[in-house]
C-alpha cells in the first residue's frame, strides 16, 4: 500500500514569549496522525516525563517522540556539558530524521533556543531545512527564533503574552503545563 504524502512540505516556526508553542505543534501532530501521516518529534532541552511523551506513546507507531534534556531548566548562556551533549544528540537525530524522509511531519521542539544560544548549529540547520525531501513539513518551536530561520520559514507565528495566571501565583500544573 502506498502511503499518502503531503504535496508540499513547508517550514513553520512557532516562537515568542507567550505560552502555547509546543501545544500548537502537538495539535498539528494530532491532526496529521488523524489524517494518516507519520510524525516524529524531537524535544530539545526537555526530559521524557511529560504528558506529551505519554500521549505520543499511545499514538505509536504513527507518532514518535524522543526527548533530550537534563532535569531542571539549563542555563543557556553558560550550559553544562550534559546540556551541550544532549543538544548535539537531539540535533543529530533531527538531521537524520528530516533527511531520511520517512516522516511527513517533523517537529523540533525548543530548537529555536538551542539555535539562538549556539547549542545547535544554525547554518547546518538551515542547510538541512533546504535539503529536506519536498513532502516533509518541519515545525520549529521555542523562544528567540533566529532571524535567518524566520526568513527561511513559510509560516511564522509569534506567541505574545497578554495575561498569564503565573502572575497570580498559579504554578505549573500536571496535564496542563507538563
Amino acid at each position: 500500500m502506498i502511503r499518502k504524502r503531503l504535496k508540499q512540505g513547508l517550514i513553520q516556526v512557532y516562537t515568542g514569549e507567550g505560552k502555547g508553542k509546543t501545544t500548537c505543534a502537538l495539535g498539528l501532530a494530532l491532526r496529521a496522525v488523524g489524517q494518516g501521516f507519520k510524525v516524529f518529534m524531537v524535544q530539545f532541552l526537555k526530559t521524557d516525563d511529560t504528558g506529551e511523551t505519554q500521549a505520543a506513546r499511545r499514538l505509536a507507531p504513527d507518532f514518535t517522540m524522543q526527548s533530550f534534556g537534563v532535569s531542571g531548566f539549563p542555563r543557556l548562556s553558560d550550559p553544562d556539558p550534559k546540556t551541550v551533549d544532549a543538544a548535539r544528540q537531539a540535533f543529530a537525530l533531527a538531521r537524520r530524521t528530516i533527511l531520511a524522509g520517512e516522516h511527513d511531519l517533523v517537529i523540533l521542539d525548543e530548537v529555536n533556543l538551542c539555535l539562538a544560544y549556539g547549542l545547535a548549529p544554525l547554518a547546518e540547520m538551515l542547510e538541512v531545512l533546504r535539503q529536506r525531501p519536498p513532502y516533509v513539513e518541519v515545525v520549529l518551536t521555542g523562544r528567540s527564533a533566529p532571524p535567518e530561520l524566520v526568513d527561511l520559514a513559510d509560516l511564522v507565528t509569534e506567541m505574545r503574552p497578554v495575561k498569564h495566571y503565573y502572575e497570580a501565583g498559579v504554578k505549573a500544573r500536571r496535564g496542563i503545563e507538563w
